[in-house]
């Protein structure tokens, strides 16, 4: 199993990025897909999860309306559009996966079944 992330970066405050997760070896289809962060000094977070099949979605208030999950099943990609950035969304981003329904509001990377290695985000002037 593997879920590898990347699309991080430094970009200014105000800016966008996108992060992509591509997944394999499992049944990606299954599975709710989530975007959590972690930053140095900082509670982890989770920051949006899509469920199965694309069609509901949720996020922490915190990147309400400035973030947008979506997913790609034949392609075995879920995504991040990360807009509107802030130096507070600073942080190590994971792509993480559980069986759905999956665990709202998790506390940990240990809720998930399958997580990935994380791809930095830092935003800064």
């Amino acid at each position: 199993v593997q879920l590898q992330a990347s699309g991080g970066g430094l970009v200014q405050p105000g800016g966008s990025l996108r992060l992509s997760c591509v997944a394999s070896g499992f049944t990606f289809s299954n599975y709710w897909m989530y975007w959590v962060r972690q930053a140095p000094g900082k509670e982890f977070e989770w920051v949006a999860v899509i469920n199965s099949y694309g069609m509901s979605t949720w996020y922490a208030e915190s990147v309400e309306g400035r973030f947008t999950i979506s997913r790609d099943n034949a392609k075995n990609i879920v995504y991040l559009q990360m807009n509107s950035l802030k130096s507070e969304d600073t942080a190590l981003y994971y792509c993480a996966s559980a069986p759905g329904p999956g665990p709202m509001r998790p506390k940990k990377l240990e809720d998930f079944e399958y997580w990935g290695q994380g791809t930095q985000v830092t935003v800064s002037s």
